[in-house]
């Protein structure tokens, strides 16, 4: 009986004991709503949350309290890249891909997870994964067992039958399709339900054709509206988002007729596009580094090559009418193109090439992010009561976006991974 008791009142000490503290002092912190930044500040960390913000001078440590000294650096909410594919890896030999089942994609992500979050991105989409493979990740990336960032996963992404999101590699003798193919408006609807089942936090459609795949167009639109339309109800009422990847102009505006939430590319979006999509807040999900790094360093199969030369000759002079007309933009980069870990590069794009202030192209990657992702009551900020998502880097990223490529600190949900 009394080490009953002597166990009791252990337990209620610690219950009644407060959590021990972070306090991280930052040499500037960056308010991404208003751009303002001011100095010596010191975030107050509790468990995964930030508990408040405050001036050094006013926030005094106490007993017990860990001490983590950036005041060299300029700290920011951890960034978000609501267009991944962290299974996948950057080699486009056919083979490789036929090759590639949904195990090695999970352990691609183990891998792939962990570079990206000590990159600087404590959360993102994964809008693509074969078996589930990605929800596999986020499950055990949310249960502690291995790095990684705040996910949202799609499970394997709907297309028609001889699409971009199809198998159309291997000979008719094959029958080879993929799984997530899906024909009429029962199938499309079969398909968002049974990604569901499986744990899909939303709904990736190939609206057009693309330009990693054998035989479609991106040009081209892929889904009927009607088709399209179906897809969309059904994710919605489910409550789920729909991402849609589209390049060509006809596709983009069914996609938004649709209602889906995003439009992943838009490389030929044009007036209507872009009307039609401001009217109903769709955000625009650029994915432009890739082009870059793949003029540089890219070694595409030629069936490949000729449709990436074309997609990128037009899509900066479409995109910048898109942000010059005020259509709402959230950061991806379709990381998988390119090695996983350089996907901050994008933003240094948004600022050279569409035109952005820096403050701007960081909001894509903060509060604009979250936004799509539903989550801004959790995180895109540096506020009291979201994660404590917290990235520090030299210098000051309104003066020089480039900074954010080179991130020393992370912390993910009051846990620091990179220090």
């Amino acid at each position: 009986m009394p080490s009953c008791r002597l166990i009791s009142f252990t337990v209620l000490l610690a219950a009644t004991l407060p959590a021990q503290r972070i306090l991280i002092r930052a040499g500037h912190l960056l308010d991404v709503r208003t751009g303002q930044e001011p100095a010596d500040q010191t975030i107050v960390v509790t468990g995964d949350k930030i508990a408040a913000i405050a001036a050094t001078a006013a926030t005094p440590a106490q007993p017990g309290d860990r001490e983590i000294d950036v005041r060299s650096m300029t700290v920011l909410p951890g960034l978000i890249d609501v267009h991944t594919h962290l299974t996948f890896g950057n080699d486009f030999d056919p083979y490789n891909r036929l090759s590639t089942d949904a195990v090695r994609e999970a352990l691609n992500g183990v891998r792939f997870a962990k570079v990206t979050l000590e990159a600087g991105f404590t959360s993102v989409r994964n809008v693509g994964a074969s078996g589930y493979s990605d929800v596999a990740l986020r499950d055990y990336i949310d249960a502690g067992y291995i790095p990684g960032p705040h996910m949202q996963a799609s499970g394997p992404p709907l297309g028609i039958t001889g699409g971009h999101c199809d198998n159309n590699f291997l000979p008719a003798e094959y029958h080879a399709t993929s799984e997530g193919v899906a024909d009429g408006i029962a199938a499309v609807q079969q398909h968002v339900r049974q990604n569901i089942k499986y744990g899909a936090d939303l709904i990736k459609v190939c609206a057009t054709g693309g330009v990693l795949s054998k035989g479609d167009d991106p040009q081209a639109s892929q889904y009927s509206l009607d088709e399209l339309k179906a897809l969309v109800a059904d994710a919605h009422r489910l409550g789920r988002k729909v991402a849609a990847h589209a390049h060509g102009a006809e596709g983009i505006l069914f996609a938004t007729q649709a209602g889906v939430d995003s439009i992943e590319h838009g490389t030929y979006i044009d007036a209507d596009d872009i009307a039609a999509m401001k009217q109903r807040g769709t955000f625009l999900v650029p994915t432009l580094y890739l082009i870059d790094w793949m003029r540089e360093n890219g070694h595409l199969p030629a069936m490949f090559q000729k449709k990436m030369v074309d997609v990128s000759a037009a899509v900066l002079q479409n995109q910048r009418k898109a942000i010059a007309a005020g259509v709402k933009v959230a950061l991806g980069t379709d990381a998988a193109v390119y090695p996983h870990g350089l996907n901050a590069h994008e933003v240094e794009v948004y600022v050279t090439k569409l035109g952005m202030t820096p403050l701007a192209a960081v909001q894509t990657g903060t509060i604009n992010a979250a936004e799509l992702m539903g989550w801004s009551g959790r995180t895109g900020a540096l506020e009291a009561g979201k994660w404590a998502d917290v990235i520090a880097v030299e210098g000051d990223p309104l003066s020089d976006v480039r900074t954010l490529q080179h991130v020393r600190f992370v912390m993910k949900a009051g846990i620091v991974y990179k220090e």
